[in-house]
């Protein structure tokens, strides 16, 4: 009798999981041919089909990449190049594997990529593939909080599971469906359930992230930081609305392979507010810089920039020349030079679209090498993307007056004003006769020749800097006195009241900065954006 029960029971925890489990799932997992979905390949499928708790199905296939099999793969999983040569391609395999898994509940250790997979290689193929997604990694943190490690391997240490092949798509399946019986032996179906549906409505947040990070950020403008589980940081963003811009990166993961990889590490978020978009760019560039966030690489600092210049060349025809330019002296500009750039690379598309919108000669923007020559035009002249000038069938004066037309655009913006200029940025409209109602807050940014000189939290604090109002903005009194009242008000946002980062070293950036420049030339010249981002320039003037 004894042994008949013990069958009894092996049986039934063979068979069926507990009732909190979704009724219908499917535990997947893939091998794959590198870490980015949306470049490396699938090389096998294995899973296993659930219904009312019981593995109703299993399933597995090789699938040829079409690619080739990295050596350190193989060292991994084991599967060599002669597996996948006669494996059926994804596509052969599509239809058999959509049937199984389509309107199921997907389920996955690490979901995010498996699924990310999935979907980019039902995408290559024309198939449109969603799923909601339950992570056997978040499902382990939330029922063994007292385990520091979530991973495969540390789950089958926890339970002293036995497996034949690790990282083997059928086998790595199979270890999450005995975590599940585990889990159903030592748990009731009311805290299997609760925690598989806290998990299935936020399906597309990183396995480490607690959903409170997510429920804190605000919908408004400013920068977000995205820390590891020790505290290091890993990148830092910027958007008129912080949360749903989070909440993007969490979504698109499956298609960028730099959001997928830091997706896996996020343990923590913060973030600063900021009135508008415009201080919550200078905040994004200025923390890039100073923080250097590992997974960041644009609005790194450049230490050299490079310019256009407009030259003769023998026949008469304008061509352009690269000019490298000393970053700190890039404020120092001529009207004779053009744009500023990060790198040659960056020169040369921008050359390719003028050239595109323009009609202009490839050869004479130095795309194509050769000279002008009356028996030999260029390549674009034949496809009727040059009107001739390589073959002298455009005269000179014709080519010149286009190539000026097009290069006005990139001409270096001389600074508009005699001197420095403190910008005022304002969440929203100021009813001055009803101060108790007011939740607004509001930047001070100081600024001279494109040299951004810091944020203040108080216009009068121009003085530090060596500055006074002007006389043109004392006639203005509406404007300076408004300006000095809001430094007398104590606004709602406790990050500003407090005053906790406005003064830091994070609100410099030394010298003349391209990033910078960029942002300042794209609201200060633009009426419609300083208009909806509440900016008001006020005129400096040197302290006498």
């Amino acid at each position: 009798m004894k042994e008949q029960t013990n069958w009894l029971q092996a049986e039934k925890i063979e068979k069926v999981l507990s009732s909190g489990f979704p009724e219908s799932m499917v535990i997947l997992d893939c091998e794959t041919t590198g870490g980015k979905s949306s470049y490396h390949r699938i090389i096998e499928v294995g899973l296993l089909l659930i219904e009312n708790g019981k593995v109703i199905k299993r399933w597995q296939s090789f699938i040829n990449p079409e690619t080739t099999l990295p050596p350190f793969i193989t060292k991994i999983t084991g599967i060599h190049a002669k597996d996948l040569v006669d494996a059926p391609v994804f596509a052969d395999i599509a239809d058999e594997l959509l049937e199984i898994i389509e309107g199921k509940i997907l389920v996955a250790h690490n979901a995010r990529f498996d699924y990310g997979f999935l979907r980019n290689e039902f995408s290559r193929i024309g198939i449109k593939y969603t799923a909601k997604l339950l992570c056997s990694v978040k499902f382990s943190r939330a029922m063994y909080p007292q385990f520091k490690r979530h991973s495969l391997d540390a789950i089958i240490k926890r339970f002293k599971l036995s497996i034949e092949n690790r990282h083997r798509a059928q086998d790595d399946a199979e270890m999450v469906w005995q975590m599940f019986h585990k889990s159903t032996q030592l748990f009731t179906d009311d805290d299997i359930e609760a925690s598989c549906e806290k998990i299935l409505k936020t399906p597309t947040l990183p396995s480490n992230l607690d959903p409170n990070e997510i429920k804190k950020l605000p919908n408004s403008a400013g920068v977000y930081y995205f820390y590891d589980d020790k505290g290091l940081l890993l990148y830092v963003g910027k958007s008129v609305n912080i949360r749903n811009r989070v909440l993007n990166h969490f979504s698109q993961d499956h298609k960028n392979h730099k959001d997928l990889k830091m997706s896996a590490r996020i343990a923590h978020i913060d973030f600063k507010e900021t009135p508008s978009d415009f201080g919550a760019q200078l905040l994004e560039s200025k923390q890039i810089k100073t923080l250097k966030p590992i997974m960041n690489t644009r609005l790194r600092k450049q230490k050299k920039l490079y310019q256009l210049k407009l030259v003769v060349n023998d026949a008469g025809y304008l061509s352009p020349s690269i000019v490298g330019v000393e970053t700190e002296m890039a404020n120092q500009q001529s009207s004779e030079q053009f744009g500023l750039f990060r790198s040659r690379r960056h020169i040369t598309k921008k050359l390719e679209k003028i050239a595109d919108q323009f009609f202009l000669c490839h050869r004479l923007l130095g795309l194509e090498p050769g000279k002008i020559s009356k028996s030999k035009p260029c390549f674009r002249y034949q496809l009727k993307r040059c009107l001739g000038a390589c073959c002298e069938n455009e005269t000179a004066d014709e080519y010149n007056e286009r190539i000026g037309i097009a290069f006005k655009e990139y001409q270096s913006k001389a600074w508009p004003w005699d001197g420095a200029i403190l910008v005022l940025e304002k969440e929203m409209s100021i009813n001055m006769d009803s101060i108790e109602n007011f939740e607004s807050f509001q930047h001070y940014h100081l600024i001279d020749n494109w040299v951004y000189l810091g944020r203040l939290s108080s216009p009068d604090d121009i003085q530090e800097y060596g500055y006074e109002v002007s006389d043109f903005a004392k006639t203005s009194q509406a404007t300076i006195m408004t300006a000095r009242e809001l430094s007398r008000l104590k606004t709602k946002k406790e990050d500003v009241a407090n005053n906790t980062f406005l003064n830091d070293s994070d609100s410099r950036i030394e010298g003349f900065d391209l990033d910078m420049y960029f942002i300042l030339v794209r609201f200060l010249f633009d009426p419609e954006k300083r208009r909806l981002n509440q900016l008001k320039i006020i005129k400096l003037n040197k302290q006498s």
